[in-house]
């Protein structure tokens, strides 16, 4: 028997119970609001070694058990339940640019999507570019339309891709954890991104392996766990470091709601061990240099 999504209980994992009425903007941004609100990006399917895919039926479970993920997981989940809602989504493959140096242009790191047929008096064109899977930059879906998108304290901007010719161009705000990210303009099958996850999850030079983050949008601004420093971008601007297991276990609970209940002990403990060994080797390098933002998924 084939399996398929359990709207229900996904909408209420993401505090929202049951959407009422047909497909409408109004229903897409709360769609969008609650998820990066409920479902935080993060990769420790990464730093436990769990094999996961990109397909999206496996990424809603995973939601659905009380975990997050990163962009293939979190917006390949998304475009199942928007599809199921009966809204007109789209795939697209992308490529976050992760710092100044980083290249540009569509390298196939980032899945991002789009919604068509609602059209509303900022977007007459009824496109909107939807995203959870971008950690800490959008809370709300933006109108698919050129020029600058301010969302809370974070000023964003979309314009054609100087690197994708016909594709568009997302500029993060200056304190976001990543440049940018360009996209195709064309649909893209789930099939497009397997490689490239594959690349990010297990390659020894991904640098989801060198530092993990955890991320989580709310209206006020960006909560961030990277390795063990715990900080909030936006309202009440603060950072700080969780030394110990105990403390960074509440906080991944407390901060975003995640708790690991479906992570045996012994497991939790070798994490644990290896966050820290990874935050030792950090404070005992040269100067202590900032470790790079992991790019894309």
């Amino acid at each position: 028997m084939t399996r398929s999504l359990d709207v229900s209980t996904y909408l209420r994992r993401i505090g929202l119970g049951g959407l009422d009425g047909p497909p409408s903007v109004e229903s897409l941004v709360r769609l969008h609001r609650a998820h990066v609100e409920r479902v935080p990006y993060e990769y420790f399917h990464i730093w436990m070694d769990e094999p996961t895919s990109v397909e999206p039926l496996e990424s809603a479970g995973r939601i659905l058990r009380g975990r997050g993920g990163y962009c293939f997981h979190l917006n390949g989940a998304l475009s199942l339940l928007l599809a199921a809602l009966g809204y007109r989504v789209s795939r697209h493959v992308g490529g976050v640019q992760g710092g100044a140096d980083s290249p540009v242009g569509v390298t196939g790191n980032h899945l991002a999507l789009t919604v068509s047929g609602l059209p509303a008096e900022r977007c007459p064109d009824g496109v909107w570019f939807v995203d959870v899977g971008l950690g800490d930059a959008l809370h709300e879906p933006l109108p698919l339309v050129e020029g600058v998108h301010r969302q809370g304290p974070f000023e964003y901007r979309l314009r054609p891709s100087a690197a994708e010719p016909g594709g568009l161009r997302f500029d993060h705000d200056p304190r976001g954890s990543f440049v940018g990210m360009d996209f195709r303009a064309e649909p893209a099958e789930m099939s497009a991104f397997a490689v490239k996850h594959q690349e990010l999850s297990a390659s020894p030079q991904s640098s989801f392996r060198s530092v993990m983050s955890v991320q989580r949008r709310d209206a006020a601004g960006v909560d961030c766990l990277r390795g063990l420093s715990l900080s909030r971008i936006g309202s009440e601007e603060g950072t700080s470091v969780l030394s110990g297991r105990r403390d960074y276990f509440e906080a991944l609970a407390d901060v975003f709601g995640l708790t690991l209940d479906d992570v045996a002990p012994e497991r939790k403990e070798r994490l644990w061990r290896r966050l820290s060994e990874a935050h030792e080797r950090w404070l005992a390098s040269a100067e202590a240099p900032r470790e790079p933002e992991p790019a894309g998924g």
